[in-house]
């Protein structure tokens, strides 16, 4: 038989599905006691907030790595489920595990978005993983937290999600409590949609704005005039930004050349 007739196997094709990660703030200042012991009550309280949601956390795709959980959700997942009352019960088990005393405080950023996944090597590929790490590690998501203070979570969604789910409405989604924030992070870019459970829009709003940008990374090219390599697809930015003046239209004929100086002698 033909190698190329051969049906492709299940794992390898990519599927339509929702991406969660879960990152513990200031994970790195514990000591290896106090580590292990948030990692055991991160895994119990995504646990019982997904019990309490009617989400089968058996059926998730996990990538544990530490301080971060990376997951992929069972293509039947109900995203506004995610986005709503499991956001709301994980920030009541954070909020309940906080008041204990004698423990490390455990503070949360939740990203969540929904694409192209596929099975590799390593766990998986596609558009939604790479954005979901990008999405967890934005700079306003960390401002936010850094500035509210009694906050135990915060979270961001991507633009598509908030578009397609948050805005239906539902329980536990109210569009005005997300805050707009134009992530860009190790070449990603894209809109996503931040919000603090506890705290007002306005909060966080002005959380973002007293943050200061990021330093461009040394690994970075410096910024070309000339190049427009950006697109937009779904709400997210591919490639790198525009730099320099862009201009709409034909361009302009360049100057001809002036002719060169006699070189004979005169007479």
């Amino acid at each position: 038989m033909n190698e190329l007739s051969l049906p492709r196997r299940l794992h390898d094709v990519p599927h339509r599905r929702l991406c969660l990660a879960a990152d513990v703030e200031q994970y790195s200042r514990l000591d290896t006691r106090a580590q292990s012991a948030v990692q055991t009550d991160l895994v119990r309280m995504l646990d019982e907030a997904a019990l309490l949601t009617g989400l089968d956390r058996a059926a998730w795709a996990r990538q544990p790595q530490g301080d971060l959980e990376f997951a992929v959700l069972p293509e039947a997942t109900e995203e506004a489920s995610v986005l709503g009352p499991f956001v709301q019960h994980l920030a009541v088990r954070l909020r309940d595990r906080n008041t204990r005393l004698a423990v490390p405080r455990v503070r949360l950023r939740l990203a969540v978005d929904t694409g192209v996944v596929a099975d590799a090597a390593l766990g998986h590929a596609g558009p939604a993983p790479v954005a979901v790490a990008r999405y967890v590690n934005a700079h306003q998501l960390r401002a936010v937290l850094a500035a509210l203070t009694v906050a135990d979570l915060a979270v961001i969604v991507s633009d598509r999600l908030y578009q397609d789910v948050v805005r239906s409405g539902g329980p536990g989604l109210d569009p005005a409590q997300y805050v707009r924030a134009h992530v860009q992070v190790k070449g990603f870019g894209g809109y996503g949609w931040i919000r603090v459970p506890g705290h007002t829009p306005d909060e966080v709003r002005s959380s973002m704005a007293e943050a200061p940008e990021p330093l461009p990374s040394p690994e970075g090219r410096a910024p070309s005039r000339t190049t427009l390599s950006q697109h937009v697809h779904q709400g997210a930015a591919v490639g790198g930004d525009v730099h320099g003046g862009l201009t709409v239209g034909l361009p302009l004929p360049l100057p001809l050349p002036l002719p060169p100086p006699p070189t004979g002698p005169a007479r």
